[in-house]
């Protein structure tokens, strides 16, 4: 009878380890194809961990108190990406043929021939006097902002990036981000800033100065109000004008300061 018991017991908590070993690797798989974040990812590999330990270790309340902290967890982030979820629900083990943007490594491309293209873009926009935010990822990523508007994965053009802004299509409210040569989404929106200033400034230009706050990103915003031509980094707006965009744009995209002398006064 003892023997039987023993053995019934081991049986028991095979099966147990097994059970938990799969519900937890449902939810990783879960985790991986709907959130798709690296934080998310790590902290429910750590999560089952040690609930595992706690399981082979008999800490019945620490395992409760996990699993309680790991469900609330789990919940918040499959809510805050309903719309994964239910693609994913749809098609669990659907393979997308589409690939992603890559956030880590620079593209080849011609630098020089990609400014110049900006520069063409940012005065035609300025002489028309269309409204447009541009914003240029460096080393901080805006993947997660990013989430917020319409996925592009398009060269830069500037016929492209004149047509997003265009009043007449549904893409021109919003910045548009670009990473190395692609322009990786539109219709982006930015948390504006808070800071006080001395002069008017719009939606745009608060939206701009709000990203720069919290990334090192180079943003170039054009007034539809004057067409004028004003960047905004580390948290501040400088206008500059047509002539010398290109120059200063180099600055900042190298991780230059933009001469004084060259700004031109608000």
């Amino acid at each position: 009878m003892i023997g039987f018991a023993w053995n019934h017991g081991w049986v028991y908590f095979g099966v147990s380890l097994a059970l938990i070993i799969v519900i937890f690797g449902l939810l990783l798989f879960t985790i991986i194809k709907v959130c798709r974040r690296r934080s998310a990812i790590i902290s429910t590999s750590i999560s089952a961990g040690l609930f595992l330990l706690a399981f082979l270790f008999d800490l019945t309340y620490v395992a409760i108190a996990i699993a309680v902290i790991y469900t609330v967890c789990i919940t918040i982030c499959l809510f805050a990406n309903l719309g994964d979820l239910r693609a994913f629900l749809a098609s669990p083990f659907k393979v997308t043929s589409a690939k992603a943007a890559n956030f880590g490594v620079e593209k080849i491309y011609n630098r020089e021939a990609l400014y110049k293209k900006i520069e063409t873009t940012v005065i035609a926009l300025s002489k028309s006097k269309t409204g447009a935010i541009i914003t240029f990822e460096k080393n901080t990523s805006l993947k997660d902002i990013i989430g917020n508007g319409v996925p592009v994965h398009a060269p830069v053009s500037p016929e492209l990036l004149l047509t997003i802004f265009y009043e007449g299509t549904r893409l021109h409210d919003g910045a548009v981000v670009i990473h190395g040569n692609e322009i990786v989404a539109a219709s982006v929106f930015f948390t504006p800033t808070t800071k006080p200033f001395a002069g008017k400034y719009g939606s745009r230009h608060r939206a701009a100065i709000g990203i720069s706050e919290i990334s090192d990103a180079v943003t170039v915003v054009v007034s539809e109000e004057t067409g004028r031509i004003s960047f905004a980094v580390n948290g501040e707006l400088e206008s500059v004008d047509q002539s010398i965009f290109l120059r200063v744009f180099e600055n900042y995209m190298d991780e230059k300061t933009a001469p004084k002398e060259e700004v031109a006064e608000n």
